[in-house]
C-alpha cells in the first residue's frame, strides 16, 4: 500500500494541512496519512512552541472524522528525550513497520523543502522516502533542484529544461524521486491563527470546530499561553 508521513509543528493544525493531506491522498492513492507532530523541530529549537500534548490532541481532533488520517507519536518527547527530532530517524523507525512492497511518501511544503540540504543526512533521507513537495505560484522546478544536496542535483544539461518549468510534475534521479503537488490553495497559516486566537476571534473557519473549541477551552495562544 501507499503510505505518507506528514510531519510538522502543527501549532496548531489547520484546514490548510488537511487540504494538503486530502490532495496528496487522491493524487498518490494513499491508504494512510500519518500526521507526525514534532516534539522539538531542529529548526525551531530557540522558538517558543506549544506543549506537545496540546498539539498532539489538536491533530487527533482534526483528523478524528477520517479513518485514513492517523495521529502519530513517532516524534513524541519519549522518542527524543535529550533533544530535537530528526526526520531521517523518524523515517527509519517508521519504515521498519512497512512491508517490502509498501511505498512511503513524506509530505512537505516547498518553503521547508528549500532547506533540505541542511537537514541531518539529507542524501540518506531522500533515498529512504519519496518526497511530495507542496508547491505554490512563483516557484519552479529549478528552485526544487537547487535545494537538493550537491551530490543529488541533476546534470547541467537537465537543469536547462528544469529552469523553464513551473513547480509541477516530478524529478526522478538516482535513488530519489521528488513529486510536486500543486493546486492546494488554502490561504491560512499557523501564525495567522495564533494571532487571531490572541485577539479572541473565531477560529472555526481556520481550524475546524473541534480544534477551535479545544483552543478556546485550553486558553491556548492567549498572552503566550500554551
Amino acid at each position: 500500500m501507499n503510505v505518507a508521513l506528514f510531519g510538522g509543528t502543527f501549532d496548531p493544525i489547520h484546514l490548510g494541512h488537511l487540504a494538503v493531506a486530502r490532495a496528496a491522498r487522491e493524487r498518490f492513492k494513499l491508504a494512510q496519512v500519518h500526521f507526525v507532530p514534532a516534539h522539538i523541530p531542529p529548526h525551531k529549537q530557540s522558538q517558543p512552541i506549544t506543549a506537545f500534548s496540546h498539539r498532539y490532541a489538536m491533530v487527533a481532533l482534526a483528523t478524528a472524522g477520517d479513518a485514513g488520517f492517523l495521529t502519530s507519536l513517532l516524534e513524541s518527547p519519549e522518542q527524543a528525550p535529550d533533544g530535537a527530532n530528526y526526520t531521517v530517524d523518524t523515517v527509519a523507525r517508521f519504515r521498519r513497520k512497512l512491508g517490502k512492497r509498501d511505498r512511503l511518501f513524506f509530505l512537505i511544503g516547498i518553503d521547508a523543502f528549500l532547506d533540505i540540504a541542511h537537514w541531518r543526512e539529507p542524501e540518506r533521507l531522500l533515498s529512504e522516502v519519496e518526497f511530495v513537495v507542496v508547491s505554490r505560484p512563483g516557484f519552479s522546478l529549478a528552485d526544487v533542484e537547487a535545494a537538493l544536496p550537491p551530490s543529488l542535483r541533476p546534470a547541467e544539461q537537465v537543469k536547462q529544461g528544469v529552469r523553464r518549468q513551473p513547480a509541477a510534475g516530478e524529478i526522478v534521479l538516482a535513488n530519489t524521486t521528488i513529486h510536486l503537488l500543486k493546486g492546494v490553495a488554502e490561504k491560512v497559516s499557523a501564525t495567522q491563527i495564533r494571532n487571531a486566537a490572541a485577539r479572541g476571534r473565531s477560529l472555526d473557519k481556520l481550524v475546524g470546530v473541534l480544534v477551535a473549541d479545544y483552543i478556546k477551552k485550553q486558553g491556548l495562544y492567549r498572552d503566550g499561553a500554551g
